[in-house]
């Protein structure tokens, strides 16, 4: 006997709505395997009608006073409180995660997020008025955008939408959402909370896959494009916004560099790195999974972390021992395979290297040795719970090796020379420098990276400059 799958809805204009042509997509839980859920498959009306809900709500919302704003994510952040236990049932559907580690480490800060950014609201600031020519006084306006076209990706679905409508909200812009085609559950309730607080077409969600996105981003009316997603997406967001200049903000891929020089402690690098490397999958931009580990302490580390990786356990959402769920859908459990497959002859897989259970779509913990610098699996993003490690003879040649790669999103030294730490830190090409730790983030600090991990900041006061304006106005005082 089949079981009738839930149905999730676009949310335009202050209501859910099917697809305009009543196409659907099947919502797949990674855990199991199998769909539980429908999603609309949006197209150009439904992206249409969203846009226009945005634009029309834009004026009213963006002429609030900033207090009222901040009432009202005040108000978001507490209903998402309130409701966290339905939250994380969506999420942990969504994405297979543990569910205590969703309670814990993900309700938590999206609540905070959301309350850093409504006194944000408050705070915009700038040069101050003055006269820069004799007879005439400048000053300087900070005004929304507008309409922002938004896409999440699918390994932090809620945390993700909560990084793009936040700033945005608080800036005075309306949004238009899009979720993963894989992972659209709760950011569908998501739309049903943030739409009981603030007036309709403020916050809007359109359901769909890679063309729902691509007709958001070519749209007329955004002013303003945000994606967190691959380098390839974030490729081809720039140049479909490129075609009429919209401003464009891309958090894209990582490939971390964790350096561990010789007089680190190395049971607790290990214990650190293990935690960022194998957290949620691997499947962060920011995980720990390139290390590279000074030749005198590489074997020590490599058997210590090999140990390690042995006593993590990957399984069900309901079983409190594991410390990661699920891979997100097939195709990426295809790629973190064939990384593996593919591995050059010098390579040694230290420990797992194979796929967990007989449904779902579960990978052990997985540590690979014997690199060189040249290698697929350091170059490219796995996206997956394998950690790599390489052996360097110098600081210098770490320093080559760790920015060797295209990507500049995040990086970690360990080490307990003071002076090494603060000279690394200067020559490490990436946009987050961990010392002795590797992956907390804080709402106060920037996230977003250099070169091909894309341009643009996530949280703090930067990340919501960046959805805001500058307006020059000069008066004269002879008037």
């Amino acid at each position: 006997m089949s079981t009738e799958l839930r149905r999730l809805r676009n949310y335009i204009d202050g209501e859910f709505r099917d697809a305009a042509d009543g196409r659907t997509t099947e919502v797949v839980n990674p855990a199991t395997g199998e769909a539980y859920a429908t999603a609309p498959l949006s197209g150009q009306a439904d992206v249409d009608a969203a846009m226009a809900a945005a634009a029309a709500a834009f004026p009213a919302w963006r002429d609030l006073v900033p207090a009222e704003r901040q009432k009202a994510l005040l108000k978001i952040a507490d209903a998402f409180e309130e409701r966290a236990e339905e939250l994380i049932a969506a999420e942990v559907e969504n994405t297979g995660k543990p569910i205590g580690l969703t309670r814990s480490e993900e309700i938590p800060p999206m609540v905070d997020q959301i309350r850093f950014f409504a006194g944000a609201a408050r705070m915009l600031e700038g040069r101050s008025a003055g006269e820069y020519m004799e007879g005439l006084t400048s000053m300087i306006r900070r005004e929304p955008i507008g309409v922002c076209a938004q896409v999440a990706p699918w390994n932090y679905p809620m945390m993700m939408a909560v990084w793009k409508f936040a700033p945005a909200l608080a800036a005075g812009n309306t949004v238009v959402l899009k979720p993963s085609d894989t992972t659209p559950a709760s950011t569908a309730l998501m739309a049903d909370i943030i739409g009981s607080i603030v007036p309709k077409g403020v916050f809007n969600v359109v359901c769909g896959d890679r063309d729902t996105g691509r007709l958001m981003v070519e749209h007329e009316t955004p002013a303003m494009a945000s994606i967190t997603g691959s380098v390839r997406a974030g490729m081809s967001v720039a140049e479909s916004a490129s075609k009429d200049l919209k401003r464009v903000h891309l958090e894209l891929g990582g490939k971390a560099p964790v350096v561990v020089f010789e007089d680190t402690d190395i049971p607790r690098a290990v214990e650190g790195i293990s935690e960022a490397g194998y957290f949620n999958a691997g499947q962060d931009c920011t995980a720990a999974t390139r290390v590279l580990v000074h030749e005198s302490v590489h074997d020590e580390f490599v058997s210590a972390l090999a140990k390690a990786a042995s006593e993590i356990k990957t399984g069900r959402p309901d079983d409190e021992d594991v410390m990661y769920g699920p891979l997100n859908n097939p195709n990426q459990l295809k790629q973190v395979v064939g990384f593996i497959e593919r591995l050059p002859a010098h390579a040694k897989v230290e420990a797992g290297g194979h796929q967990v259970g007989e449904k779902g779509y579960f990978y052990a913990p997985t540590v690979v040795s014997g690199l060189k610098q040249e290698d697929e699996i350091v170059q490219n993003e796995v996206f997956g719970p394998v950690i790599t490690v390489q052996s360097f003879r110098d600081e210098d040649q770490a320093v080559e090796w760790a920015n060797g790669v295209e990507y500049a999103l995040a990086s970690s030294v360990w080490t307990k020379d003071h002076g090494r730490a603060m000279r690394m830190s200067k020559r490490l090409d990436f946009g987050c420098v961990w010392i002795n730790t590797h992956i907390p983030l804080v709402a106060e600090m920037p996230h977003g990276g250099f070169k091909k991990s894309g341009y643009g900041k996530d949280l703090s006061g930067y990340g919501f400059e960046d959805y805001t304006r500058i307006k020059h106005v000069m008066t004269s005082l002879d008037a």
